[in-house]
Formats: C-alpha cells, structure tokens, sequence
C-alpha cells in the first residue's frame, strides 16, 4: 500500500477532531429552568440596595425592650405597619390581642452573703430577674443555698427554706445549640414551680447559654396553680462558677436576692397582618411571619427584629421582581411570643373560626444569622421530604437541608389544625450567647446574612405558590 502523504493524513485528524464539535454545535441548548431563573431574580432583589438591615436598625433602636404591656411594643406595632402599607400591601390589618403585663421594676440584685452569724462583705453576682419572677420583700430573700444540677435531684435533696441554684449550663456535645438550649431550659421554665413544691423559697438558675461571659440571660419561667410562687432570677455563666467554687469550700453561705417586678391587669395589644392578595386562589394563604416583642432588657435584634423585618422584606422582593401570586401572601407580626403566645392563640383561633385554608405557615425565629434550611410538619409528617425536591435550587445560595419540624411556637397552633408548617434555620452557634439579654443589638447583626435569609424566605413561598408542598 501507498503511503499516505503528511498533508493528507493532517487533514483527516482536523476533519476527524471537528466532526464530533460541529455535532455538538448543531444540539438545541436547553431552555433555563424558570424556577432557577425566578430564584436568582428574588435573591438579587434580596440583596442588592436592600433597606433590612436600615429597617432593622430603627425598629431596636426605637423600639428596644418590646416587651408584652410595653409602650414600646406598641410602638413597634404602629412602626411595622405604617411601613407595611407604605411598601404597598394590598391590604393590612391590626388584629386585637389582650397580652400579659409585667414589668421588672428597679434593678434586681443577687449577692452572697457569710454564713448566718458570720460577719462578711457580701459580694455581688450578676444576675437578671426571671420572666414573670415574683418580686422579694422590700428587704430582700436571705436563705442558704443548695446546688443542684437537674430537677431529678429535687426528689432526694433537702431545699425547705432554702434558695436552690440550678447549675445547669447549656451541654456542649451537640452540634447544633438548639438541643443544648431545650435541655438546659427546663431549669428556668419549670425549675422555680418544681423548687417550690419541695419547699424552696427562692431559684437561682445558670443562664441558659454557652458563653462564658458576665452577661445575664432572662426568659420566662412558669408558676403553677396551687403551688406558692417564689422569686427566681438567673446568673451570668460566671457569676455561676463562682457561687459554685464558693459553695464547694463552705456549704454554709447565704444568697439574697432583691427582686421589685410587679404585674398588672392585662393590657391591650395587635398581631400585625398585610397581604398580596392571590390571583387564582386568593382564599387559600402563604403565611411567612416572625413576633414583634422582646424581652425588656433587650434590643431585640436577633430575637424576633431579624424575623420581623426579613418577613416584611418578603413582600417587598415578590414586589420588586414583578411577581403575581397566585394564593394570597400573608406576613404577620405575632406579638407576646416571650411570655405567654396570645397572639399565636388569636390568630389560630380566628383562622380556624374563619376557616381559612393556609397553604404554609413559615416562620422565622432563630435569629438574623445567614439561613442554611428549613424545618418543616404537616400532620402525615413528610413535608420536609416533598421540599427536599427544591435543593438544588436552594444550594447556590447555602440552603442545604430540610427536615422534619414544627415551624416555630406562633404557627405550631395552625399545625394542628391541619397546615403545613416551617422554620428558618440560621446558623445556631453564636445565638445564644445573646439571646434573652441586654447584647441582642443591631451591632450583633451581619447585613449580608440577614438579607440572604430574606431570599430564602421569599424564595420558599414562592416554589409552594408555584408548585404547592
């Protein structure tokens, strides 16, 4: 055979090598996912001049301590709403609510004391009234101390006239704070009622919490019918090693607490509600909502302003990127989450009174931090397994999970009523270290994830509009 000349065979190999390309150039490309492309366009929306971070700077600062019974809740209340109507929901309402009213009083103040008979100094521990706490005598609450590291130990410890301290930090083996801080807050939930069945006459608690710091956490804790009502109060994670270490070399030494809380009749309050009202299906409804108080030592910016604020920032982004929605989209202001969820029970109860249908009620309550899933309930519990279709759309942006939950405590009602629920989850580690205490401030909070977890929010109420759960 002839050999093939050079020239020749190198023509071939081009002929050969752009064959296959010219193949490839000559396939349709594949039309872009619109749910991909409406995604990107609400998260663009979310974070290109968006006011969140602004609109939450004004409501901690003007309205800190939104506590139930508060002027400044109701502060909040008016806030929220005039700017509800000013970004152009179709229709807004005040739904009245008769909410709880305590007020802390004076600062409170733990010191301990020598043993009785023994003259000292007293040496003061930073501490913070509990929730709802019964105030002291005018004189104070001076009793000895016993440790304690759960409530089981009530059963075979001798607390009569005494004034327990719960030494229950938040446990460091979970990976995510949200088990370590439900475990650890029995204590300050339920530790004063039980305490006092055993005779107790006083709680201090550990506060709930991973930092290591002098900073107080308060939050509610609840009394019992029948059962007397004693003052409780928490300490710092430090102030708590050292009335530890104190009590470990003289068991003997006293505490005394001054408390000046009061409560009052219950005061008039409002779930804040605004809607876009649904093209096709108006009568069923997309909640998405965060509570509008806080704790009255706290700004309240983690907890619930972030939540507050990325909601009413889900109505502007459908807004801002044209979208017409099909079921009707609903953002409510919960208030008295903190101490007592009347304005969870209202809206529950005039939605089942109503019987409205609601499609999803999305709840965002774990602070501002940047989001990266969602749980969600329904009653045959698979809900976050219907969602988990939406991944890959949500990866781009850090949502990496879904999973079986309740929401959150306003929407966990309508789940029994039958509605799907869900929660945000932002990143748990740094939340709390400030929860429930005087630091949740706007300083606390990144301007970047609080918009992204916006577009999460946005970005889930629109697929379950779309494609339903």
């Amino acid at each position: 055979m002839r050999p093939i000349p050079a020239f020749v065979r190198a023509a071939l190999a081009v002929a050969l090598f752009a064959a296959p390309l010219a193949a490839q150039e000559q396939k349709p490309v594949a039309a872009p996912d619109p749910d991909a492309v409406m995604l990107r366009k609400l998260y663009d929306a979310a974070l290109v001049d968006s006011p969140v971070y602004e609109q939450l700077r004004e409501l901690t600062e003007k309205f800190p301590g939104r506590l139930a019974g508060s002027h400044n809740l109701e502060g909040a209340v008016q806030w929220t709403h005039a700017l509800l109507e000013k970004q152009g929901a179709d229709r807004t309402e005040l739904q009245p609510v008769m909410v709880p009213h305590w007020e802390r009083g004076p600062k409170e103040s733990v010191s301990l004391l020598p043993p009785a008979g023994v003259k000292g100094e007293a040496v003061a521990l930073t501490a913070v009234a509990l929730g709802g706490s019964v105030p002291t005598p005018a004189d104070g609450l001076r009793a000895g101390v016993v440790e304690l590291r759960s409530l089981d130990e009530l059963k075979t410890a001798d607390v009569r006239g005494k004034i327990v301290f719960f030494n229950r930090p938040m446990k460091q083996h979970h990976a995510s704070a949200g088990p370590a801080y439900g475990e650890a807050g029995d204590a300050r939930n339920r530790g004063p009622a039980e305490a006092a069945k055993h005779g107790a006459v006083g709680v201090v608690i550990h506060s709930v919490t991973h930092a290591h710091d002098d900073v107080p956490h308060t939050g509610a804790t609840t009394y019992l019918p029948d059962v007397p009502r004693i003052p409780a109060a928490a300490l710092s994670a430090l102030a708590s090693e050292r009335l530890s270490a104190a009590l470990a070399r003289e068991p003997a030494l006293q505490l005394e607490l001054r408390i000046h809380s009061q409560w009052f009749d219950d005061a008039p309050s409002h779930n804040v509600i605004a809607e876009l009202r649904g093209s096709e299906h108006p009568e069923q409804v997309i909640l998405v909502g965060g509570h509008l108080d806080s704790w009255d030592i706290a700004p309240g910016a983690h907890d619930d302003g972030a939540g507050v604020i990325e909601s009413i920032d889900v109505l502007r982004i459908l807004k801002a990127v044209g979208y017409q929605p099909k079921h009707t989209i609903r953002c409510v202001l919960f208030t008295n989450e903190e101490n007592g969820t009347r304005g969870a029970v209202a809206y529950s109860t005039a939605v089942r009174e109503r019987k409205e249908q609601h499609l999803l009620a999305l709840e965002t309550d774990s602070g501002g931090y940047q989001a990266h899933g969602f749980n969600l309930g329904n009653p045959a519990g698979d809900a976050h397994l219907k969602a988990a279709r939406w991944l890959e759309l949500f990866r781009p942006y850090g949502i990496y999970f879904f999973v079986a939950g309740r929401g959150g405590v306003d929407v966990n009602p309508l789940l029994v009523q039958g509605t799907t629920v869900a929660g945000l989850m932002p990143d748990s580690q740094r939340y709390f270290d400030i929860h429930h205490t005087a630091e949740d401030s706007i300083d606390k909070v990144n301007p970047r994830e609080l918009r992204l977890s916006a577009g999460a929010l946005a970005a889930l109420v629109y697929l379950v509009d779309q494609h339903g759960l």
